[in-house]
């Protein structure tokens, strides 16, 4: 009997340890959204615009010298570069949904380096997040290109001259104030220790302003940060 009592705790404890490994599962896929990685399935866009400066000052102290890097901090000047459009649900975001991705043509690639100024940058886009769209490449990024447009950056932040010191609510007010329509339930500003990294609009998939809370709840919480200047400034 007292071999029998343990081997039913030890069955009893298997049985438990493997139900919660199963309810863990179970609940890690909920989170996901049933549609998960369907091209053109989608609820809404995030335009991710990163603060160029920021990225190049990061690049050098991490001794990064590889081609995106060079194409981005050795050209001219940039402020606010795109980084991406981002299809999201409105809990989690599909990525690359097709696999292997369609090519995307090199004439294509370079038509977006004026808004995404490094090749690298334009193929991971386009593998990661573009395939999620449901759009053909050049549909897609004829979109970027329109939501990018629809988007006025501040006066203040495009021709930065010396480091600004800002808080994130004050970089969102100058955003919602340059762009009518455009609301704080709509709008996160992300930074990494010290410094601006980028600002994230969320849209409809018309192209208009919405809010996105998950967006919202991954934004920058420092009291202060830093926007490195342009280069040459």
């Amino acid at each position: 009997m007292i071999g029998y009592g343990v081997n039913f705790r030890r069955g009893l404890t298997s049985l438990t340890a493997a139900m919660g490994v199963l309810l863990v599962a179970n609940f890690g896929a909920a989170a996901q959204d049933h549609r998960q990685n369907a091209p053109g399935a989608f609820d809404f866009y995030v335009l991710s615009l990163s603060w160029s400066p920021s990225f190049c000052e990061a690049a050098r102290e991490r001794g990064n010298t590889g081609r995106s890097t060079q194409a981005q901090c050795s050209g001219r000047p940039y402020s606010f570069v795109v980084h991406g459009l981002w299809p999201q649900y409105e809990r989690g975001y599909p990525e690359y949904c097709k696999r292997p991705s369609p090519r995307l043509d090199r004439n294509v690639m370079r038509g977006m380096l004026d808004l995404m100024p490094a090749p690298g940058l334009v193929y991971n886009e386009w593998d990661k997040h573009g395939t999620c769209s449901g759009l053909g490449a050049r549909g897609y990024f004829e979109t970027v290109r329109k939501a990018r447009a629809s988007v006025k950056i501040p006066e203040e932040y495009l021709d930065l001259a010396s480091p600004k010191t800002v808080t994130p609510g004050e970089v969102e007010e100058a955003f919602i104030k340059a762009n009518p329509g455009l609301s704080a339930a709509a709008i996160a500003v992300r930074c990494d220790s010290r410094r601006l990294g980028e600002v994230r609009i969320c849209m409809n998939k018309d192209l208009q302003f919405r809010a996105c809370e998950q967006v919202n709840r991954s934004a920058c919480r420092r009291n202060q940060i830093v926007m490195p200047p342009m280069r040459g400034g």
